[in-house]
């Protein structure tokens, strides 16, 4: 008996159908002392693993009963077909005994799981047509499929069941750790998942897992990446906060609440109204979203000032030891010395700037002009590198001010260095298309600034205002 079996499960193997008929000749039992014996794994789950459909369709014809059949980890036939993806056997599977479909092993996943786990499109196709609501049981550990196809890695699995069943609690459903599909999609750096989940699902990008983060908290605390930019624009796109600043924002909304309650006297003990606080986290985030919003692009615009500001002090920096036209390269005590063939030439030293002697009054532009642009450029740093609070209004004109100074600056000085370089016939026609150019910039610029000092200065007032009102207003009796 025991040759039989070892000849049977070699046959199984190879998928010999030839020797199966003989060994089923002989004894036309074998199929059912397989069952009786419970073996490891039968040979139906044997040529579902191997992919052999003649042979597991001939055991099926002879023996159904094997199709319900489940190994040491409870896994079925079908377990295996749809692991390996072999869509024949899993239609004939399913043919027989559809009901295997709900068949949990020791780790509580069902075939259209496995199915799942190595993105078998068309075997998770058959599977769903045959029972649906295998595809939303979860594991021992509460996974639901998405859980395992974003594990996995498997977007198209997760497209393709997302299209089906876009059911907002199942794609928002957690873990035992609370563990949301973001969550496991943020933490492994998938950003093709999350991009296709922020904007083709209602997948909530604020849920909290067990330790009270939420999915930017994951990012923040998982390894760095050249991805982690990327995501977190994208998060930050659909609204995603740490927890922290939820909790935040909720402290400051409850506060104020408080306040307005009291206030007004509506409710006593300062208890805040249901429906208020039933509103509350919704507005918060809203709030939140705003002011994040606000500071992204003041982060934004705080690194591209950082580079331009750099520039300029570069420029500058240059244009200090390299004075357009040069330095003298040898030293001439003065038209005395009867060894220099020009004996008319002015008295120079080696080293020193050719314009100096040429041009004193367009040198002494030149330096002044250079000089405040290269200090309002290592101001600007300055100002960016101390973490002022430039959400406030007067810090955002002072670096607006100091900007305009560094740029006119250096329109200023480009001036000076073309009038230089210009020889003396072209100089009136250069001199008029420079002095028209510099002018209009210089307006442009003035006019900036002017509409940002007057907008400051009106909130300004304006607050001024309201302090000095709030201080004439009778006490209440």
């Amino acid at each position: 008996m025991e040759r039989m079996e070892s000849l049977l499960y070699e046959a199984s193997v190879e998928g010999n159908i030839t020797t199966l008929l003989q060994l089923l000749e002989q004894d036309p039992l074998i199929l059912d002392k397989v069952v009786t014996n419970r073996h490891h794994e039968t040979p139906l789950h044997v040529a579902a693993l191997r992919g052999h459909l003649d042979f597991a369709k001939e055991i099926l014809r002879r023996t159904p009963v094997l199709a319900g059949e489940l190994d040491s980890r409870r896994s079925s036939p079908l377990h295996m077909a749809a692991q390996k993806g072999y869509v024949e056997i899993v239609k004939e599977l399913l043919q027989v005994n559809p009901d295997m479909c709900l068949a949990r092993d020791v780790d509580g996943r069902n075939p259209l799981h496995m199915a799942a786990m190595k993105g078998r499109i068309q075997v998770l196709v058959d599977l769903f047509r045959a029972r649906p609501f295998a595809a939303y049981a979860t594991t021992i550990w509460s996974e639901t499929v998405l859980h395992l196809c974003v594990k996995h890695n498997q977007l198209e699995a997760l497209k393709f069941l997302v299209s089906i069943m876009n059911d907002r609690d199942f794609l928002n459903a957690k873990d035992d750790y609370g563990m949301s599909i973001l969550h496991l999609a943020v933490a492994d750096k998938q950003i093709e998942t999350i991009n296709y989940l922020l904007a083709n699902t209602r997948v909530e990008v604020n849920d909290l897992n067990t330790h009270g983060y939420t999915a930017l908290d994951i990012l923040a605390q998982s390894r760095r990446d050249i991805k982690d930019l990327d995501i977190a624009d994208s998060l930050r796109g659909a609204g995603a906060f740490k927890a922290i600043e939820i909790q935040s924002s909720l402290n400051r909304n409850n506060t104020s609440i408080g306040r307005s309650v009291r206030n007004n006297r509506a409710v006593s003990n300062s208890i805040i109204p249901h429906d208020q606080l039933k509103a509350l986290p919704q507005e918060c985030l809203i709030n939140l979203q705003q002011k994040n919003k606000t500071e992204d692009w003041l982060t934004r615009k705080r690194d591209a000032l950082m580079v331009v500001a750099s520039l300029i002090a570069t420029m500058a920096f240059q244009a200090g030891v390299n004075p357009p036209g040069g330095v003298w390269q040898d030293d001439f005590p003065g038209p005395g010395d009867v060894s220099q063939e020009n004996s008319t030439a002015e008295a120079h030293q080696a080293g020193t700037a050719i314009i100096a002697y040429k041009y004193r009054s367009r040198y002494a532009n030149y330096l002044a002009f250079n000089t405040a642009g290269f200090i309002a450029s290592l101001s600007i740093i300055l100002l960016l590198i101390t973490g002022l609070p430039f959400k406030r209004r007067f810090f955002m004109w002072v670096l607006t001010v100091t900007v305009w100074i560094a740029i006119t600056s250096m329109a200023l000085t480009y001036r000076v260095s073309i009038l230089v370089f210009t020889p003396k016939k072209d100089e009136r026609t250069v001199t008029r298309v420079v002095e028209y150019g510099v002018k209009v910039w210089s307006a442009v610029m003035g006019l900036l600034l002017l509409g940002h000092t007057i907008r400051l200065l009106a909130i300004f007032f304006k607050k001024f205002d309201t302090l000095i009102g709030k201080r004439r207003r009778p006490s209440p009796l």
